[in-house]
This record gives structure tokens, C-alpha cells and sequence, in this order.
């Protein structure tokens, strides 16, 4: 089993999450809770590994998150 870190956002507008893995196309989805996202995302993710098995291999490594504060 590999752990895989996701980035999520919350559209403002539809207020659905919408989650990504960077490192492998095409894994994306959407939803309308977090429980249904990461059921989602695995699905795909599952589907993407299907189609390119050696890709685990190269993934960037989750560091962390950076804050910046801009002037507007």
C-alpha cells in the first residue's frame, strides 16, 4: 500500500471540493463532501496506476504548505 497526498480546494461559488494528486495526470475529481472525494480520488487514482503502473516512482514528495501575504 502507497500513501499518496492530495491537494483539496472548495469552490466558492458551487461549494463543491475539488481534490488533485500532482504527479499523475489525470487525477482529479470533484465533489460534495470529503468523504466522497477521497473515495473519488481513489477510484482514479486506481484507474490512473491501471494505465501507468511505474509512475509511482517518480512522484514530487509533499513538502508542506507557504502562507504569503500580499499587498492589495
Amino acid at each position: 500500500m502507497k500513501t499518496l497526498t492530495a491537494y483539496i480546494q472548495v469552490d466558492p461559488d458551487s461549494g463543491l471540493y475539488f481534490g488533485v494528486v500532482p504527479g499523475i495526470p489525470g487525477a482529479y475529481t470533484q465533489a460534495e463532501t470529503l468523504d466522497e472525494l477521497q473515495h473519488s480520488l481513489t477510484e482514479v487514482l486506481v484507474l490512473c496506476l491501471e494505465q501507468a503502473p511505474d509512475i509511482l516512482a517518480d512522484l514530487p514528495k509533499f513538502v508542506g504548505t507557504l502562507k504569503i501575504d500580499i499587498p492589495v
